[in-house]
């Protein structure tokens, strides 16, 4: 992990209709956020990972209203997963 980089850890993973597949990762304490949505056929061949590596610069403030919530998915994620297992 570069020191511009932050590891972060999923948190939500929502599928909507049948095309879409939002995935989020955050930051251990919550504060940052990834989102990424892929079509669904595309999340299926695709290694969703208990974490990610992200630059800091493709991460986004957490709503204060997710920030516990993401906080405590991560810490979850965390101690149940490797940052490489695929869920």
């Amino acid at each position: 992990m570069s020191e511009e980089s932050v590891r972060c850890w999923l948190v939500e993973r929502d599928y909507w209709d049948e095309d879409v597949v939002t995935l989020v990762y955050a930051t251990p304490d919550g504060e940052l956020f990834h989102q990424r949505q892929l079509a669904a056929n595309l999340v299926f061949g695709l290694d969703v990972t208990a974490a990610k590596e992200f630059d800091r610069e493709d991460l986004e403030p957490t709503p204060e209203a997710d920030r516990e919530r993401y906080a405590e998915e991560a810490s979850k994620v965390r101690e149940r997963h490797d940052p490489d297992e695929t869920l």
